[in-house]
């Protein structure tokens, strides 16, 4: 068998281990940091590593200093006027002193932006959460994670814990709150859908289907964008029977809501609904185990006719730019969550092939680090 040039045994790969081990090697000695700090070509990447260290070092501070400016609504302020320390003060009753450090704080993060005349607008990241409840939601919500993280060793030595995330998530077992914990759940959903809806619907034609069901389809968020493209195709929702009467309920209230048909049911064992030429599933397998995943996809090829496209869209791991996304933050946020894990889009499409599918490509995704999105054929 000849050697690929990037498969795991070739020359080339074998060649670039070696260096990233000589590399680590002498990034471990102090003298080679104190040397490269001083040299004039290897200053300005030792002064960037340091930097990148230090901002992984301080994270929970830069995310906890959002965070407050979340809860007190600081950006929306900012975007209606200029705010002043001691504008900033009274809206969050504390001192004139705590207000200038979590505004000078937000503004070294281009959360906010100091003027000559000393009050604060909005800084170029800070803009963009206005406007934008999908990201301000999740920014709140992780106000479970960062407790759950609050011992990491013992999240990671006991990951199927009772955790903050697991009783959030898991609103199918929940005893006497279900419909309650299934709202909680949706609306999160539904506040971040928007940007998710966008970047799928740009990787793909759905306005070319006749039938689209969409499976695990919460509220219906997803579909009412659907709806917005495929003006002639019959849209089918399909999640559990608690969160298809929230979707009842809400669709009700939306213009295009009447074209969205609801059904209650598991996506695990039931046959689907109907014969739809396009199915799509969204955010759902990386919140499974493996066990379960391979069970959804094997039963959704099950209930599939010859010729209908399925369509999996979510983060994926190994991906170039978002590794970070991917595989910390969502592999953390998962194990918390206790179940499920990010895969990378290989082990997707091992699955898929695993589940009866044979043709599949992986579609170009405008931003992965929100969605990207793998086509199977049944």
């Amino acid at each position: 068998m000849v050697d690929q040039p990037y498969s795991a045994g070739s020359p080339l790969r074998r060649l670039l281990s070696a260096f990233h081990a000589f590399r680590s090697r002498q990034v471990a000695r102090r003298e080679f940091r104190d040397f490269a700090a001083r040299f004039p070509l290897t200053r300005p990447i030792a002064r960037r590593n340091a930097s990148r260290l230090f901002d992984l070092t301080a994270g929970f501070v830069y995310s906890q200093a959002l965070s407050a400016a979340v809860e007190l609504d600081l950006f929306d302020q900012m975007a209606r006027r200029p705010q002043s320390t001691a504008d900033i003060a009274e809206t969050g009753e504390m001192s004139t002193a705590s207000a200038h450090t979590l505004m000078r704080a937000l503004a070294s993060l281009d959360l906010a932006h100091q003027q000559p005349d000393r009050r604060y607008a909005l800084g170029t990241l800070g803009a963009a959460l206005v406007d934008n409840p999908g990201v301000v939601a999740m920014i709140r919500h992780h106000s479970l994670l960062y407790r759950d993280l609050a011992d990491p060793l013992a999240l990671l030595r006991t990951p199927k814990s009772d955790t903050e995330l697991r009783r959030f998530w898991n609103y199918r077992d929940a005893e006497g709150d279900g419909d309650a914990a299934a709202g909680r759940y949706s609306d999160l959903m539904a506040a971040s859908q928007s940007f998710i809806s966008a970047e799928i619907l740009s990787a793909y034609p759905v306005r070319n289907h006749q039938v689209v069901l969409d499976v695990g389809g919460g509220d219906g968020s997803f579909l009412l964008a659907v709806a917005a493209r495929a003006r002639k195709a019959r849209l089918v929702l399909l999640d559990l029977p608690a969160v298809a009467t929230i979707a009842r309920r809400r669709l009700h209230e939306h213009p295009f809501g009447h074209r969205i048909e609801v059904h209650g049911g598991s996506a695990f064992s039931d046959a689907l609904p109907l014969d739809a030429d396009l199915v799509t599933l969204n955010r759902v397998l990386h919140d499974h185990d493996d066990g379960d995943a391979q069970r959804l996809l094997a039963n959704l090829h099950r209930s599939m006719s010859a010729g209908s496209r399925l369509l999996l869209s979510e983060p994926m791991s190994e991906t170039d730019g978002t590794s970070a996304m991917a595989d910390a933050y969502f592999g953390f946020y998962l194990l918390a969550m206790g179940q499920g894990r990010p895969r990378s889009a290989e082990e997707i499409q091992a699955m898929l092939r695993a589940a009866g599918f044979e043709t599949i490509r992986a579609l170009p995704a405008r931003q992965p680090l929100l969605s990207r999105s793998i086509l199977a054929i049944r």
